[in-house]
């Protein structure tokens, strides 16, 4: 979403298979595009093709015209799985905070499995929003845009998110 000036935008993808009707795409991602685009999950997309999951990417299949945010939301409910690269910039950008918000409720009201992948970042600093992840909510509570009831929203998904057996990957 490099098209979008205002605000630091959260990439999403997701990959579709046409072998379970019930779900339209298998796999949404959730990541925050200028931390992992051109490496994890750009290797994690890769991979998801070469095993024959046709993959959906926001920048190369959203529907021009169409509102994106719409479009993302709609791809997380009719995901069976999400799997979401918490990043250290990820919580600056609103977009990815909305999709964890939108990622969380389907895991409650669709059984979303939900697969976190802690990107060189500690999984209790992003419940407890401390390091980045405290930083980028001390500049969205500055954002006169943001209400607090989403700033709250946002920090309980960080803390469910963080609770929720995943991966650590650290540099190695």
């Amino acid at each position: 979403m490099a098209s979008m000036s205002t605000q630091k935008a959260c990439t999403s993808s997701s990959s579709s298979s046409s072998s379970n009707p019930l779900w339209k795409y298998d796999v949404f991602l959730s990541f925050y595009g200028e931390d992992t685009r051109k490496n994890f999950t750009d290797h994690l997309y890769a991979t998801l093709k070469q095993k024959g999951i046709n993959t959906y990417r926001d920048n190369e299949n959203l529907e021009q015209g169409k509102p994106i945010a719409s479009g993302l939301m709609k791809a997380i409910e009719e995901s069976k799985y999400a799997i979401i690269i918490l990043s250290k910039n990820y919580a600056f950008s609103k977009w990815c905070l909305n999709e964890l918000v939108k990622i969380l409720e389907c895991m409650k009201d669709k059984e979303l499995k939900v697969l976190p992948v802690f990107y060189h970042v500690n999984p209790s600093d992003v419940g407890n929003q401390r390091e980045t992840f405290g930083k980028a909510f001390l500049k969205h509570e500055e954002d006169r845009k943001v209400s607090i009831e989403q700033i709250q929203k946002w920090r309980t998904a960080l803390k469910e998110v963080s609770k929720i057996r995943g991966w650590h990957l650290l540099d190695r």
